[in-house]
């Protein structure tokens, strides 16, 4: 099993209902095809640096994972198939991101437990 982080941006004129419909699906294929769900994190709105399908933002999620390699496939193929995702990008982490992603995690949820 590897460790993997995607990050993906949905298009910015999705209701909360069907963004929450959406990141459950993607994580419902991954948890189907063998993944363990580290850790799932909303970014919320962004501004985009460049305009993507003439959207100038984009609701940001970022999931980590452990899974087989071959999970990583099907889940791309639903990412190019659905309308509603304008970027994806999934990263196989080293032992040094690991250790990163694990303080930004310690970190955010200190934050939220300030908030």
């Amino acid at each position: 099993m590897n460790h993997y982080e995607t990050v993906f941006i949905l298009n910015p004129v999705l209701s909360d209902e069907q963004i929450k419909e959406t990141v459950k699906k993607y994580e419902d294929i991954l948890v189907s095809k063998g993944a363990k769900m580290i850790s799932k994190e909303d970014w919320g709105l962004k501004k985009l640096s460049y305009a993507i399908q003439h959207k100038k933002s984009g609701f940001y999620h970022l999931f980590e994972f452990t899974a087989p390699g071959e999970s990583i496939n099907a889940m791309e193929v639903e990412f190019r198939r659905d309308e509603r995702i304008m970027r994806y990008l999934t990263v196989k982490l080293d032992k040094h991101a690991i250790a990163w992603a694990e303080k930004r995690r310690n970190r955010n949820n200190k934050q939220k437990a300030k908030a």
